[in-house]
């Protein structure tokens, strides 16, 4: 058997797969290894987060299962809530259903309305209404009116919420109503400590406890024995692509200097892009675009030789993390970092740690 490492988790189908069944591959390799959680994240594509999430249930046995995230407002609140207890039953529990804000005019181009902190927190008291097996009847709320709601009357269910959180609102959201917090790639150290600060203070209001709640950060893990060009689209393509979506978001956070981000979005190579950075552009172009970052906007990630990668993954724990999800790389392009990681990981320090990414720490 391998060395379970629960406290680290991986994205299936990161980036722009050809096929969702990259999954299979991906996901059973991501248990053989050890890695404690799949996450799943959703784009309306091939990407459908819910079948998704069927598939890895089925073909895992040991592997944690999350979704990082859907949206509330996609589905009807009983669907969501009927897959969840069934992702739950299916896989004896490894399921944590993760969801998020999404992106404001992607849901002004669906014609749905912007997701607020308060509806998804009504959102979260509702499916545990449902999973509690609650019948719920004149429903009216932000979420809408539902003469009556119900799964199962003889239900019971301690379903795991996650939520994935950038600004202050959502943060606190998640220390007061949430099991786990995942927060976004490229934060820089000192915004690690104050986000994850503001998690636990919002936890602590409620009087629950700070450490029941499972923050993760979201880390670019890119080694040096991956090929320059897929560097260049995991690392430079991938900030563009958040840049191009919800670069303002991601300025205030880090409290970076906004010129460098006005000086991207007026180049104009980046301005004839009609798509996804990540996805469409040659490598040509992303090391012309590589020109307009500052280095130190890339810094906060994994990469150089695999030791430097497992000692940089370390750290995270360091500034406030209780996992780390190694982000843009699949299981088998992680082995050599997971096998340098073996080496330096402290002893028994991870072992209360669960599969299920948003589960409390065993006492």
């Amino acid at each position: 058997m391998a060395t379970r490492f629960n406290e680290l988790g991986f994205y299936t189908l990161a980036g722009a797969p050809k096929t969702p069944r990259e999954l299979f591959e991906e996901c059973a390799d991501g248990e053989s290894m050890g890695l404690g959680s799949a996450f799943i994240s959703e784009r309306f594509n091939i990407k459908e987060a819910l079948t998704l999430c069927g598939a890895v249930g089925a073909l895992t046995r040991e592997l944690g299962i999350g979704t990082a995230a859907t949206n509330h407002n996609t589905r009807h609140p009983l669907v969501t809530a009927a897959h969840a207890t069934t992702m739950h039953r299916l896989t004896n529990g490894r399921y944590m259903l993760g969801i998020g804000r999404g992106i404001k005019f992607a849901m002004q181009a669906w014609g749905l309305p912007t997701i607020t902190t308060a509806q998804m927190e009504e959102f979260i008291g509702l499916m545990r209404r449902l999973w509690r097996g609650e019948r719920i009847l004149g429903y009216q709320g932000r979420l809408g009116k539902f003469p009556a709601l119900a799964l199962d009357t003889s239900f019971n269910e301690d379903i795991p919420v996650g939520i994935v959180a950038f600004a202050d609102n959502t943060l606190a959201l998640g220390g007061r109503a949430c099991d786990a917090v995942i927060l976004h790639t490229f934060f820089t150290d000192e915004t690690m400590l104050r986000v994850t600060r503001t998690v636990k203070q919002a936890a602590e209001q409620a009087g629950r406890n700070p450490d029941d709640v499972r923050i993760w950060s979201v880390f670019a893990t890119i080694g040096d024995h991956l090929p320059e060009p897929l560097r260049l689209k995991k690392t430079v393509g991938r900030l563009a692509t958040y840049l191009q979506a919800y670069g303002d978001l991601l300025i205030k956070t880090n409290r970076w200097d906004p010129a460098p981000l006005k000086r991207f979005r007026e180049d104009k190579m980046v301005t004839k892009f009609q798509g996804a950075i990540d996805q469409i552009a040659t490598t040509a172009e992303l090391e012309h675009i590589a020109t307009l970052i500052p280095a130190e906007w890339l810094a906060p990630s994994a990469s150089g030789s695999p030791e430097q990668c497992a000692r940089k993954i370390l750290g995270q724990f360091e500034v406030g993390a209780d996992g780390v999800i190694l982000h843009g790389a699949s299981p088998k392009e992680l082995a050599p970092i997971l096998e340098a990681y073996k080496k330096v990981r402290p002893a028994n320090r991870f072992d209360r740690c669960a599969a299920n990414p948003g589960s409390k720490p065993r006492r």
